[in-house]
């Protein structure tokens, strides 16, 4: 898929997990690490390839269009910080209700930051285990 010049390349829908029972295998069979903000799980899986997001925002985090806004932040602040988790790898972000707060108030930046924060924590554990 070539982008236009100027334009971001886009991921695929193929980046994104879509089907109910890909999101029910993160959850349960998955590692989860949160902070104020978000929860991430992650669950690697069979086959290579770049890591997917799935995402979730409940009515907690509030109207749909509050929510949405929440989603294109988090869909946009993966795709710059997934370089920092590892090949093959589902993930799915869930929004806290701060995350509205965070989203009004700080925008991308600060989506960014909590997300960053978490995947950082996620490579930390990956790490440790693969030492023992």
């Amino acid at each position: 898929m070539s982008a236009r010049p100027g334009v971001a390349a886009r991921r695929s829908k193929r980046g994104r997990l879509s089907r109910s029972a890909e999101f029910d295998r993160v959850f349960r069979q998955g590692r989860s690490l949160a902070n104020r903000v978000l929860v991430l799980y992650a669950f690697p899986r069979a086959e290579e390839g770049e890591p997917r997001l799935g995402v979730s925002v409940s009515r907690k985090v509030g109207g749909a269009v509050e929510r949405n806004h929440v989603k294109r932040l988090l869909r946009e602040a993966f795709e710059q910080e997934s370089r920092g988790l590892p090949d093959g790898h589902d993930v799915v972000v869930v929004a806290r209700p701060e995350a509205r707060a965070v989203a009004e108030r700080e925008g991308l930046a600060g989506i960014q930051a909590a997300l960053a924060e978490l995947i950082a924590r996620a490579r930390e554990r990956a790490d440790g285990e693969r030492r023992r």
